[in-house]
């Protein structure tokens, strides 16, 4: 097996693994009699592992390289489990946490890997890899579904994603590429601040807030905006998700011909154009046309964000952390700051910010311009 082979099937089972356990919270949930609120602030342990792993993982990664930490998911993958195995508030939150900070831990070596890859190729694939995470958490939904539907109670569903999780991941694991070599033992803990770091991060925070909207946003307002049936109302979410995929595996022969800064810009003014349509096309199914496109055009916006941040000198663990952080930190905000808005307007007014946000990282697009390396 190939590096690029096996770097690929880690952000396949990091998608699918991470899917699986979000997807299994109602059962969770029922099981362990938690109300909303309850579960709101258990799950606040996500994100708080998440932000404060990353950084830490940035500066081992820019230190020793990425192939170690990467290698090490086959031990990450059992902590899926842990969220099936609380039995109050208190339990589910340190479960939570700790499967944030391992997401986060894997996410930054994963995506440092794939750079490092495609340092050595001849090609881009950057975005290949962002679009084989998209369809493993894709992956990971339809089986928890249907596991679900079949009556399997969250945690055998979860002790058998970790186990095969686990040792596919041990089975790619000796294949990863090594570069420690281009790793720097004095590198800062910290990326250094720069206005072109800030406008990568910027553009970072907008796409994934947008995304994160539309995860937590689209079935609501399929459902009380545009009048769709409860089947039809996970559609938005459904074709948002399908359409990124595929956007992201088009998006590095797109990148090679028209470059980076012209990809990220079309698509996030696509994106834009998407969300508007979704809100002007007041229907079922312009809404979910809406939602397509607008996962179409915020496909390869994050991915080329961290491409251009990990491209910067010769080791990627800081600036990719700096960056991601920035972005996750809009992924995480943004679905409760739309509820605000929209609880003070109404929700296709709140959703407009995410048009406007898209606008933003397409004017800040010709940042993604720096450090390309010559194939």
């Amino acid at each position: 097996m190939s590096p690029r082979a096996a770097v690929t099937t880690v952000f396949f089972l990091n998608g699918a693994v991470f899917s699986s356990w979000y997807a299994r919270l109602p059962a969770i949930q029922d099981d362990i009699g938690l109300g909303p609120g309850a579960l709101g602030v258990a799950l606040l342990g996500a994100p708080a592992g998440l932000l404060s792993a990353q950084p830490l993982v940035g500066a081992f990664v820019a230190r020793r390289g990425s192939r170690a930490v990467v290698a090490a998911a086959p031990l990450y993958v059992p902590a899926v489990i842990l969220p099936a195995l609380a039995f109050d508030t208190v339990g589910l939150l340190v479960a939570v946490t700790v499967v944030g900070a391992v997401n986060g831990t894997l996410d930054i070596a994963m995506n440092a890997q794939g750079l490092a890859v495609e340092r050595a190729g001849t090609r881009r694939i950057f975005n290949s890899l962002h679009a084989a995470f998209s369809f493993g958490a894709l992956a990971g939904a339809v089986l928890a579904g249907t596991v679900a539907a079949l009556g399997v109670a969250p945690l055998p569903h979860l002790v058998g994603v970790a186990l095969v999780g686990g040792a596919a991941a041990l089975a790619v694991a000796p294949n990863l590429l090594a570069d420690e070599g281009t790793a720097d033992p004095s590198a800062s803990l910290l990326a250094r601040p720069s206005l072109r770091l800030a406008a990568l991060g910027t553009i970072a925070f907008c796409a994934l807030l947008a995304e994160g909207a539309v995860f937590d946003w689209s079935g609501i307002y399929l459902a009380t905006e545009a009048g769709a049936r409860a089947g039809v109302a996970p559609l938005g979410l459904a074709a948002f998700s399908l359409a990124m995929g595929v956007g992201r595996l088009a998006a590095d022969p797109a990148t090679e011909r028209a470059g980076s800064p012209r990809v990220a810009a079309a698509g996030a003014a696509f994106a834009a154009l998407g969300l508007g349509l979704a809100l002007a096309l007041a229907a079922p199914a312009g809404a979910v046309l809406g939602f397509a496109i607008m996962g179409l055009g915020l496909s390869a916006v994050f991915p080329l964000a961290l491409r251009a941040s990990g491209l910067e000198g010769p080791s990627s663990g800081t600036g990719l952390a700096a960056v991601s952080t920035v972005g996750y930190a809009g992924f995480l905000s943004g679905p409760p700051l739309i509820g605000l808005l929209a609880e003070g307007t109404s929700l296709r007014a709140a959703l407009l910010l995410v048009c406007a946000l898209c606008l933003v990282a397409a004017a800040l697009a010709g940042h993604v311009r720096e450090a390309e390396p010559a194939f």
